[in-house]
């Protein structure tokens, strides 16, 4: 029998953006929580997006408004909660004559200036191509766009710092754990985990299904849960190549099937090209950007740029499957984006939360609609706090990105100049603490490869859960897209190593 003491309030299965972000809400409001995934924290749909913090303009055209202005407003708060993550940008949507017309576009972007309260980004404005330096990348047959600006993230750091915060306010997250059962008992939900040590049994007051494209698979280890929920995998690709403009702007790309193609730089030397929508069968872990996605892609940026991109100029993709309320649509990209909430709870029976769909942009307001939900059952009085509250490393006290670089140069002035802008990228505000201390280059260890040192690496183990080579270069750092695979093999063996015994 488990004690009350080792009882949790909240059992949260699934480490995505809705997972960390509501164990990071529901902590800060006191309660004992416990977060299980099964692999890496963000390891799945969370870290596969098109990296955007954005209301999704395209999303008007199917009349989700709600979504659209919740979406809107979010930008601003987490432009203010993660400077060092979130970061404005401006989007170039070049008027295609042949399709949605010049009047329509100004029309949906004088609305999306406006549903958002907007106070600190920038309102939409025309562009006469002729006159830019954008303009120099296009067909000469487009002479005018539309800009305006929504905000770049990091979206697996975005789930990670999530993670961290719901720790230090007192929750125990659990990656690579896996969630074998759970059956409402005596009260309570007992769940039986499985990790690398064995399996194990917890006991909590509330269970949130929050596993992302594995929803139904959860529920069907949920005794008593209830319908399979009404859910539709969607897998959106990505593919990314060298840079293939200059300057910092973003392209938004009108296809022919109605659809929108981004285009936007990437870790300085790269574009990132996306996304599709395709429905999704079997595994989503084994989703891959397929033949057929890659050379879509590539024609729908081809129309526009003055120099074709071919499927051979792509040097990494990726896929990632979202779990959409399945509204019996005939088409995959009219699903809404919006997130939906089912309580299934009654007269002495602990309630179960599921979670299906949301976007990285409105995790925060999810969560707080989905604890809103569970107030009453759990006696949760606590109100929202999480809007005024930085995350980890996002708290400038004063600086900018900038004068934070400057900072850590002078701390550390053997940080070559890339590496410096890339740590305060990562960490912000607590890069300093994290490195200033070394007096030499030769502190921070061996250098596995593009500025990645072993003090790096021991941070990534000790404070964030990397575990693998793959957790360091593909969802902490993004330095994948520039490690060979000798410098890939020499850090595996030392993450292999770090496992083995521990990160001092």
């Amino acid at each position: 029998m488990i004690p009350a003491a080792g009882v949790f309030d909240l059992a949260i299965v699934g480490g995505g953006i809705n997972g960390c972000g509501l164990a990071r809400d529901a902590a800060g409001r006191g309660l004992r929580v416990h977060l299980s995934e099964a692999g890496d924290l963000g390891g799945a749909t969370s870290s596969a997006s098109t990296k955007l913090v954005h209301g999704g303009l395209r999303y008007l055209e199917t009349f989700q408004v709600r979504l659209v202005r919740e979406a809107l407003a979010e930008r601003e708060v987490l432009l203010g909660l993660a400077p060092h993550l979130v970061r404005p940008m401006s989007f170039v949507l070049p008027h295609h004559p042949g399709l949605r017309s010049w009047w329509l576009l100004r029309f949906g972007l004088f609305l999306y200036d406006r549903l958002g309260g907007r106070t600190t980004l920038p309102a939409s404005r025309a562009l006469d191509l002729a006159h830019t330096s954008e303009g120099a990348a296009l067909k000469p047959y487009f002479r005018r766009a539309l800009e305006y600006v929504d905000c770049r993230v990091d979206d697996s750091r975005l789930v990670v710092l999530n993670a961290v915060d719901a720790r230090a306010r007192g929750a125990t997250i659990a990656p690579r754990t896996e969630v074998v059962a759970a059956a409402r008992h005596d009260g309570l939900w007992r769940l039986t985990l499985r990790d690398r040590a064995g399996q194990r049994e917890i006991a909590a007051r509330a269970l949130i299904n929050a596993a992302g494209p594995w929803v139904a698979a959860m529920a069907g280890r949920i005794a008593g849960g209830g319908a399979e929920p009404p859910v539709r995998l969607v897998r959106g690709s990505h593919i990314v190549t060298r840079r293939l403009f200059e300057g910092d702007r973003a392209f938004v790309f009108q296809h022919r099937d109605g659809r929108v193609v981004f285009a936007i730089p990437y870790e300085q030397d790269f574009t990132l090209i996306g996304t599709t929508d395709c429905d999704h069968d079997g595994e989503p872990a084994a989703a891959v950007a397929t033949a057929e996605e890659v050379r879509y892609l590539c024609d729908a940026v081809s129309a526009y740029f003055a120099a074709p991109v071919q499927p051979a100029d792509v040097v990494w993709s990726f896929a990632g499957v979202r779990p959409l309320r399945d509204e019996g649509r005939d088409a995959a990209q009219k699903t809404s984006r919006d997130y939906a909430l089912e309580l299934d709870a009654g007269q002495g029976r602990p309630p179960l939360l599921t979670v299906i769909g949301g976007k990285l942009t409105t995790y925060r307001k999810l969560a707080e609609a989905a604890l809103a939900r569970l107030a009453a059952p759990l006696g949760l009085t606590a109100p929202a706090w999480t809007a005024a509250a930085p995350l980890p490393g996002g708290d400038f006290r004063g600086h900018t990105m900038a004068t934070l670089v400057d900072e850590l140069t002078r701390a550390c002035p053997f940080l070559a100049p890339t590496t410096a802008q890339r740590l305060v990228r990562l960490y912000g505000g607590e890069a300093l603490a994290i490195f200033s201390d070394a007096t030499t280059i030769e502190d921070l260890g061996e250098d596995f490869g593009a500025g990645l040192t072993e003090r790096e690496a021991r941070h990534l183990f000790a404070a964030e859960w990397a575990r693998t080579a793959e957790d360091v270069l593909w969802r902490r750092t993004k330095l994948g897209l520039r490690f060979s695979a000798l410098q890939t093999e020499r850090l595996a063996a030392f993450m292999d190593t770090l496992s083995e015994n521990g990160p001092a």
